[in-house]
């Protein structure tokens, strides 16, 4: 399928998994049409439910997502390789091809009911968004949320999606037993760049209003700056910053564009496609934080890079929250 931007989607292609056996390439004058790609859910049954990693830069050991695959199709998420497991595109797949777990909560009790178990925080969203558009009629996290409040078991969650706060009512129980942490995610705050990076995601400024009626509940919130685009969004890092804090945020942390696998294809195409002119400078100033190459993917440096760009964001990010009264860094959160 030839590269084609759509009203709504991030990704330009169907780009090919690299697990891929099987490659078609239409005939000449019977192209594949180039109609806009429709959103299937398919429900998948989970047979486990928490994902364990021993990461060292990641501030959490567990984690479950209750959708695999994510229509708010931004175009730059790490998550999009793991379609190819399914022998799916992570290009316009990941985003239209949305599975689900609906024993997810019957699972996790199956889970928390073995001897060996040990009580510690687990994180939805990890990977995919837990309140992406597929939960508002599904309703798999709220359903995961009540089981963590009637089991009084640690939960924290990241999302993009201002769906949170249809579950303001959970969240605040079990904030008030220190059973719950939220990181809201806003990587810009232009509305034209969001359109194109993350175009089924709420706006900037309705996410800040999720941050300030949680904060109004009692939730502790955490500002996501994820991901830092050289030369796209990296000039919003105070700005993006100053609105979190006014909103109430307690904690902000970022994180630098990964290209994982078949991202570096997927990401390489959008530039191309919406931003042509500056595609160059981008990748150049991203090969200089991760050592010539597009991406470095080993612990410490896939997430924040090294060399004097990445160390002037990361200076930048920590001056302006140290101004703001924003804690920054690695956030695990207090829970009990």
């Amino acid at each position: 399928m030839p590269a084609q931007a759509y009203k709504g989607r991030g990704a330009v292609s169907r780009t090919a998994g690299r697990f891929a056996t099987l490659k078609i390439e239409p005939e000449d004058g019977h192209e594949e049409s180039l109609s806009p790609p429709t959103t299937t859910l398919r429900a998948m049954q989970a047979r486990s439910i928490i994902s364990s990693n021993n990461s060292p830069d990641i501030p959490f050991d567990r984690s479950i997502n209750p959708y695999q695959g994510c229509e708010h199709g931004c175009v730059y998420c790490y998550a999009r390789p793991s379609h190819s497991y399914l022998d799916l595109s992570p290009g316009l797949d990941f985003e239209t091809r949305i599975f689900y777990k609906p024993n997810a909560a019957e699972a996790l009790v199956a889970e928390w009911s073995k001897a060996s178990y040990e009580c510690k925080p687990i994180t939805i969203g990890a990977n995919t968004d837990p309140y992406q558009p597929a939960e508002k009629k599904i309703g798999i996290t709220r359903k995961l949320l009540a089981t963590f409040l009637e089991h009084r078991h640690p939960v924290s969650l990241m999302t993009k999606g201002s769906l949170m706060s249809r579950d303001l009512d959970l969240l605040a129980q079990l904030a008030d037993r220190g059973l719950c942490s939220v990181a809201v995610s806003v990587p810009t705050m232009n509305d034209r760049l969001k359109r194109l990076l993350e175009p089924r995601v709420p706006s900037a400024a309705i996410r800040f209003r999720l941050i300030r009626d949680l904060r109004a509940a009692g939730v502790p919130v955490s500002l996501l700056m994820a991901p830092i685009i050289p030369a796209l969004n990296d000039t919003e890092i105070e700005s993006v910053l100053s609105r979190a804090a006014d909103a109430g945020a307690i904690h902000a942390t970022w994180i630098l564009l990964r290209l994982p696998h078949e991202l570096k294809q997927i990401f390489a195409e959008w530039l191309d496609a919406h931003m042509p002119e500056r595609a160059g400078h981008v990748m150049s100033l991203l090969r200089q934080a991760s050592g010539g190459k597009d991406y470095d993917n080993r612990f410490g440096i896939r997430q924040r890079g090294r060399g004097p760009y990445a160390s002037m964001i990361n200076q930048r990010f920590t001056t302006a929250c140290r101004r703001l009264g924003l804690a920054s860094g690695s956030y695990r959160g207090k829970l009990d």
